[in-house]
């Protein structure tokens, strides 16, 4: 539970600061003025075993003023030629703090910092509350669902999800539902060791759902538990 704290409180921190900005964003395009610049050089700078460019670009003030800045972002290759005409957007305040007026240019930094916060947050708070409503579900079968005995068929990795490049294992089995005719199968929740050896059963319990047979869970704790 720290760490699932400690991712939570990262993207919180980080998407607070996608915030301010973005907040910064809109006070600037709000008190800037449009100007036409033109790019002069892409700036290389090395960056791990590839180069980024930054486009220099030149541009007047209304007052007369020529004025040379480094836009951000980078790219690689670079995204303006020398020579090419741009829009900027610069405030009569503070000319120094002039952009580029393209969508990324003004709004990558928020993007980022903001898909970055909310993966952490996600992880951190998101996955909790999935785990703790998939618990209150599987603890509502157990007590309110239709116990089926379902034929052990075998274990199998789930290869769908993975946790630091390892896949959890699952147990299957399958139920003909006397009604229908029809098989059902059914996989337990994720188990992170291989509980082949622990399985000296031909029939496990399954809870479904009394009017939905797709809703169910698989009753495995007659296997012992990971050590924390």
């Amino acid at each position: 539970m720290v760490v699932y704290a400690l991712f939570a409180l990262v993207g919180a921190s980080m998407l607070i600061g996608a915030c301010f900005i973005a907040t910064n964003t809109l006070y600037f395009t709000a008190k800037a003025q449009l100007t036409e610049g033109r790019v002069v050089e892409n700036v290389r700078r090395r960056s791990g075993d590839s180069d980024t460019y930054y486009p220099v670009v030149e541009f007047v003030t209304t007052d007369g003023q020529h004025v040379q800045v480094m836009s951000s972002p980078g790219s690689t290759p670079p995204t303006y030629d020398v020579g090419e005409s741009v829009d900027v957007l610069y405030r009569p305040d503070n000319i120094d703090d002039a952009r580029i007026n393209s969508f990324l240019s003004l709004w990558l930094g928020a993007i980022i910092m903001g898909s970055i916060g909310s993966v952490f947050f996600f992880i951190g708070a998101g996955l909790p509350f999935l785990q703790a409503r998939e618990k209150r579900r599987n603890e509502r079968l157990k007590a309110t669902g239709k116990p089926v005995d379902a034929k052990f068929c075998h274990v199998e990795l789930n290869e769908r999800y993975s946790v630091n490049s390892r896949h959890p294992y699952r147990v299957v089995c399958q139920w003909q539902n006397p009604a229908t005719g029809k098989i059902h199968v059914f996989n337990s929740n994720n188990i992170w060791f291989d509980p082949t050896a622990y399985i000296n059963k031909e029939s496990l319990t399954v809870f479904i759902d009394r009017n939905n047979p797709k809703t169910y869970v698989v009753d495995i704790s007659f296997l012992p538990e990971v050590a924390a």
